[in-house]
C-alpha cells in the first residue's frame, strides 16, 4: 500500500509540469551548481569595506545612461550605477557594461508574478484592474511615465526606472533571467535562458525610447487587427540562437513565427494587442497571445489577460501545443537601452 502511495506521489510531481514546451536537457543548466555561483555566493556573503566604498562613490558621477558612464568615466564593471534625469532626479539601475561594447541600462523588467492570475494585481504590463474591455489600455505603463519596482527585485518583481522615457537610445538588449536570480548572477553566462541585442539603431526612428515607440504603437485593445503589427528589428544573440528560441515557444507557435527578431505591438485574432514579442517575428496565423508579452486592459477569452497571456494555455483544458517552456514563462524579461 505504501508502496502505491509512493507512486501516486512521484506521478503527481512527473505532471506538475506537463503543460509546458519541453526544451532538452542537454540545453538547461541549473545556475545554483556552477562553480562560480559558488564562488560569487562566498565572495558576496562577507562584507567587502572597499568594494562597498566603491559602488556607494558611483552616486557621484554624472551621466544620463550607462553609455554615458563608460564613454565619460570609463566604466568597466557590470553591476549597480547611479543615474540622472535631465531633471535632475538620481536613481538606481544596472549597467551591463561587456555585451557588444558595454554601456547597456537596464530600464525595465517584465515579471510574471502568477501565471494563473489574470490582470490582477502585480499584471502592471497588461492590466491590475481586471479585464475590461471599458479600459482598452490597461494600466498603460508601456507608454506613461509611471516607474516602479527596485533594481535588485528587477527578477522577482516588475521594474520600471526614469530612464524607460528619459534616455534617447539608439539599440536595445533583452535578458531573459530566471525568476529570483540574485542581481549579482544575472551577467553569468548560465544564468541566462535567452540573450540578445539589437545593432542597426532602429529606435532613432521611433523616438528613441519604448515610452515614445509605444506612443506610436499604442498596446490598446481594438487599437487595430492582426496586420497592424508594429516594426520587427533583427536581432544579435549574446546567448541562444534560432533553434533554441524556437524550442522556448510551444510547437504550434512555432508554425506562426519567425526567430531572430524582436517585434513590437502584435495584435491577436481577437483584437487584443501585445507589447513585445522577444526573439521572434509574428508571420502566419494571429495567435500571438502564446509567444508574447505585456498588453492592454482586455483578452477574449479571459484566461488570456496577464503579462504573460496564454504562456500556460493548455493547462486549462484547451487544446494542447500552445503552452511555452517552463523556463521561458519561469523567467523575467530585462529590458536595456544603449
Amino acid at each position: 500500500m505504501l508502496h502505491n502511495i509512493l507512486l501516486l506521489f512521484v506521478g503527481l510531481l512527473s505532471l506538475e509540469h506537463v503543460s509546458f514546451a519541453e526544451v532538452p536537457s542537454s540545453q538547461i543548466v541549473n545556475i545554483t551548481e556552477t562553480r562560480e555561483y559558488a564562488e560569487r555566493m562566498q565572495n558576496f556573503s562577507r562584507t567587502n569595506f572597499e568594494r562597498l566604498e566603491k559602488v556607494r562613490n558611483r552616486s557621484i558621477r554624472v551621466a544620463r545612461s550607462c553609455k554615458e558612464l563608460r564613454g565619460r568615466y570609463d566604466e568597466r564593471e557590470d553591476g549597480v550605477y547611479y543615474l540622472t534625469t535631465g531633471n535632475g532626479m538620481l536613481y538606481q539601475t544596472y549597467c551591463d557594461m561587456t555585451t557588444a561594447g558595454g554601456g547597456w541600462t537596464l530600464v525595465a523588467s517584465v515579471h510574471e508574478n502568477s501565471i494563473y492570475g489574470r490582470c490582477t494585481v502585480g499584471d502592471r504590463w497588461s492590466s491590475q484592474q481586471g479585464n475590461n474591455a471599458d479600459l482598452p489600455d490597461g494600466d498603460g505603463n508601456w507608454s506613461n511615465r509611471n516607474t516602479f519596482g527596485t533594481v535588485e527585485s528587477a527578477t522577482s518583481d516588475d521594474f520600471k526606472n526614469p530612464g524607460y522615457y528619459d534616455i534617447t537610445a539608439e539599440d536595445m538588449s533583452v535578458w531573459h533571467i530566471p525568476n529570483n536570480l540574485p542581481l549579482e548572477f544575472w551577467n553569468l553566462e548560465a544564468a541566462a535562458v535567452l540573450r540578445y541585442h539589437t545593432e542597426n539603431r532602429f529606435l532613432r526612428l521611433y523616438g528613441g525610447n519604448l515610452f515614445q515607440l509605444f506612443k506610436q504603437y499604442p498596446v490598446r485593445y481594438k487599437v487595430g487587427t492582426c496586420s497592424d503589427r508594429g516594426p520587427a528589428i533583427p536581432i544579435v544573440y549574446d546567448h541562444g540562437d534560432v533553434e533554441s528560441t524556437k524550442k522556448l515557444y510551444g510547437p504550434n507557435p512555432r508554425r506562426e513565427f519567425e526567430p531572430g527578431f524582436i517585434t513590437f505591438r502584435a495584435i491577436n485574432w481577437e483584437s487584443a494587442a501585445m507589447a513585445i514579442c522577444s526573439g521572434v517575428k509574428p508571420t502566419v496565423g494571429c495567435n500571438t497571445e502564446h509567444y508574447c508579452i505585456g498588453g492592454g486592459g482586455y483578452f477574449n477569452p479571459e484566461e488570456q489577460c496577464g503579462d504573460f497571456p496564454s504562456f500556460d494555455y493548455d493547462r486549462l483544458g484547451k487544446e494542447q501545443g500552445w503552452s511555452a517552456s517552463k523556463e521561458m514563462t519561469e523567467a523575467a524579461v530585462l529590458l536595456f537601452y544603449h
